[in-house]
């Protein structure tokens, strides 16, 4: 079984890499729009220092948030659209084997994104945390982004690519600007102010801007995120049992 399961993480890291979604949306994009609104933009924000580490954490956040919708769910609708779902079945793997290495395959690749990232940060700004700051938030961007590979697997579930792929573009924007990903959400409207303090993608990226602050993630953002997760977990098995039924 642990062989089963080694091989199978393997063939799911060497599947990401190959996925032009991850390349593209969770490493170039983040990392250009960071150069952006750090050098060249002028965002009248009075502490340079201060923007240029929050700012890390929203495009850290945002790449993450992105794998988990996109490449996950997309990936997935793939696999059944080209009948490579079917043809697990018939094989000796088991299914709890397969997810489970989908699963880890993919944090890997968060990890990986949250040090390449991390890296762009620390050479394009010069942006200086403690080890312990570091750690503690790359820590928090990989645990926290749970709801959103719950969600990426309610994507998974749909029966098209295209319509996948336009979901999850859809609610990966609408998640990263309501968020506050992409801007504070104090310019927001107030309107959309009192709805992004309940959305995951502002808890998420919440508490990554609390640690690299001196704070600690918020126990309301945690039970946010945690409701969210199993919402999403408890909405995407229904689904799956329904397609089997079906």
């Amino acid at each position: 079984m642990i062989q089963m399961l080694k091989a199978q993480c393997t063939a799911e890291l060497q599947r990401i890499l190959r996925n032009p979604y991850y390349v593209f949306w969770s490493l170039l994009m983040p990392i250009l729009f960071y150069i952006v609104f750090t050098r060249i933009v002028n965002t009248g924000v009075e502490d340079a220092s201060w923007w240029k580490t929050h700012y890390l954490m929203s495009m850290t956040s945002f790449s993450v948030m992105g794998s988990s919708i996109m490449t996950l769910g997309i990936r997935m609708v793939q696999e059944r659209s080209n009948g490579w779902a079917t043809f697990l079945r018939i094989t000796p793997l088991p299914g709890s084997v397969s997810f489970l290495a989908k699963m880890a395959g993919q944090t890997v690749m968060h990890l990986f994104s949250i040090v390449v990232i991390f890296l762009a940060g620390f050479l394009i700004n010069g942006v200086s945390l403690s080890a312990g700051q570091w750690l503690a938030c790359g820590a928090w961007v990989l645990l926290a982004s749970a709801p959103f590979l719950a969600l990426g697997t309610i994507i998974g579930s749909m029966s098209r690519v295209d319509t996948a792929s336009g979901v999850s573009n859809a609610v990966y924007m609408i998640l990263a600007i309501t968020g506050g990903m992409w801007m504070p959400i104090d310019i927001l409207p107030k309107v959309v102010q009192r709805i992004s303090v309940w959305l995951p993608s502002y808890q998420f990226g919440n508490g990554a801007w609390a640690i690299v602050h001196g704070d600690a993630p918020q126990i309301k953002g945690i039970l946010i995120l945690l409701g969210y997760l199993a919402v999403f977990m408890v909405l995407s098995m229904y689904i799956r049992k329904k397609q089997e039924a079906v």
